[in-house]
This record gives structure tokens, C-alpha cells and sequence, in this order.
């Protein structure tokens, strides 16, 4: 089988036991890094005489049938560098061929700076969505950040430390300097920092940059009135960062209880 092992993401005592033993005991490792892997058993003090097999973006879609075949045979261990496999790292396209193939695909479950990022922002949990890292190019990002703008749901993203401070910039930009987020800096580690605040105050705070991984946690939107004029303009909003119209009516209808059909019409109009 195709097991996928999380591991710790920045404290080596998160390690579980189930973890530790499956490291010791895997005829086969594929891993993001296997020079990360070989420190992970040595700091553990685990014993392994694992095949290792490097599995990161730039191969999995060519190694993936091959690593398939080997859990045919016997137990693959999948493992990034920390946290768990296929959430923005690898292990995505080798999951989807395994399940392909028939292959049983089971889960060590364990530290996620998703998961912890959230638990901790103090924002609400009950609904959320994870987008990945925010876009590298300004214009990309301000607008998935504009497009995200009505997101009811608390949104979680991980950011480089060298574009935090332009990544709250645009939030304060797309979103409003009182939207409420959270910086979480360094999860679990020595240095581990959990700033709160509106995006204009974390924005000052955070002018100079960052060192360390980072994570954000945005507050949801409120949800748009029903007022057919403040509705039609988030449609518009919308199309400006570039939603397709249909789209943007579809989630503003979703936002507000009204008409899609309408609001697509009323946009069109607005926009001859």
C-alpha cells in the first residue's frame, strides 16, 4: 500500500510513534528530499534500511507509475520535508495514480501548519478554505485577494517572509485595513511568533518583512446584504479583478440570496 506520512513541521517531539515505527520498518521511502530524510531518521534515532526514492515536483508525474508498482509489492512510505504530503507540496499526482490503479492508499495523520494555523488564529473554524501560496507576481496576487474579497469562510494561505509585507499591503488594498488576520511565524518552532490584528496594523508591523515559514489566516468576509445596488457593485468588483461575469454573479448571488440571472443581467447593463 501507499502510506502517506506526515512529518513534524519544525518540532522533531511531534513525531509519532506510529511514525517512528513505519520509518524504521518501510522497505521503501519516497520523499520530497532525501537528504531531509536521511536528518529526520538520524535527529529520530531511527534504524532504517528503506530504498529511498526521490519524489518532488520536477519528477512525481514521471515517477508516480513506477512508485505505483512498488506498493503493488510492498509498503511505500510517502513523506515532504515537514507537514503532510499533497497539501502545497508533492504527493498529488502519485495519490491520484495509486487510487488509478487500485492501489490502497491509507494515512499517518500528524502536524499540518494549515491545521494548527487556524486552530490558533482564534477566527472561526467551523468554516474554511485553503488557498496555497498567495501568487508570486503584485498583479496576480491583488487579484485573487480582490476575488476573495466575499469569501465568507476564514481563508488560510502560506506567503514567502520576503513578500509578507506586500502581501499585507494588498490585503489592506483588496480587502480593507480592517479585515482581520493573523500571522502565524515559525509553527512549533524556538521562534514560534502568532501575531493578531487588522491587516492595517499587522501591514505596519510587519513593513520590514519576516524571517521564518509563514502562514496567514484571514477573517471571512461579513455577508452582503441583500441591497441589489451594493450586490451588483461586488459583481462588478469581481469582473475588475478578473472573474468571469457569470462567476462573479454566481458567488455574489450565493453571498447575498439573490438572483444570479438577475445580477448577470443587471452587470451587463451596467457595463454597455
Amino acid at each position: 500500500m501507499l502510506i502517506l506520512a506526515a512529518t513534524p513541521i519544525g518540532n522533531l517531539g511531534d513525531a509519532s510513534r506510529r511514525l517512528i515505527d513505519a520509518l524504521g520498518s518501510a522497505p521503501v521511502i519516497a520523499s520530497e528530499d532525501t537528504r531531509t530524510t536521511r536528518r529526520l531518521l538520524s535527529a529520530l534515532g531511527v534504524e532504517s534500511s528503506a530504498r529511498l526514492i526521490p519524489l518532488h515536483e520536477h519528477n512525481e508525474r514521471e515517477q508516480a507509475d513506477a512508485v505505483v508498482e512498488l506498493a503493488r509489492q510492498g509498503d511505500v512510505l510517502l513523506l515532504t520535508d515537514a507537514g503532510m504530503p499533497t497539501v502545497s507540496d508533492p504527493g498529488f499526482a502519485l495519490v491520484r495514480a495509486a487510487v488509478a490503479a487500485d492501489v490502497t492508499v491509507t494515512i499517518l495523520p500528524g502536524a499540518s501548519a494549515v491545521l494548527s494555523a487556524l486552530a490558533v488564529s482564534g477566527l472561526p473554524t467551523d468554516r474554511f478554505c485553503f488557498e496555497g501560496f498567495l501568487p508570486r507576481k503584485p498583479q496576480a496576487r491583488r487579484q485573487m485577494l480582490a476575488a476573495l474579497r466575499g469569501e465568507p469562510r476564514t481563508i488560510v494561505a502560506f506567503e514567502s517572509p520576503n513578500r509578507l509585507a506586500d502581501a499585507l499591503a494588498d490585503i489592506v488594498s483588496s480587502m480593507g485595513g480592517d479585515r482581520q488576520v493573523v500571522v502565524c511565524r515559525e509553527l512549533t518552532k524556538l521562534h514560534e511568533e502568532i501575531a493578531r490584528g487588522t491587516a492595517d496594523e499587522l501591514a505596519a508591523r510587519f513593513a520590514d518583512g519576516a524571517r521564518g515559514e509563514i502562514c496567514l489566516v484571514i477573517a471571512g468576509a461579513d455577508p452582503v446584504a441583500s441591497d441589489p445596488d451594493a450586490a451588483l457593485d461586488r459583481v462588478l468588483e469581481l469582473v475588475a479583478a478578473g472573474a468571469r461575469l457569470k462567476d462573479a454573479a454566481g458567488v455574489v448571488a450565493s453571498e447575498s440570496g439573490l438572483s444570479a440571472r438577475e445580477l448577470y443581467q443587471a452587470a451587463l447593463a451596467a457595463r454597455a
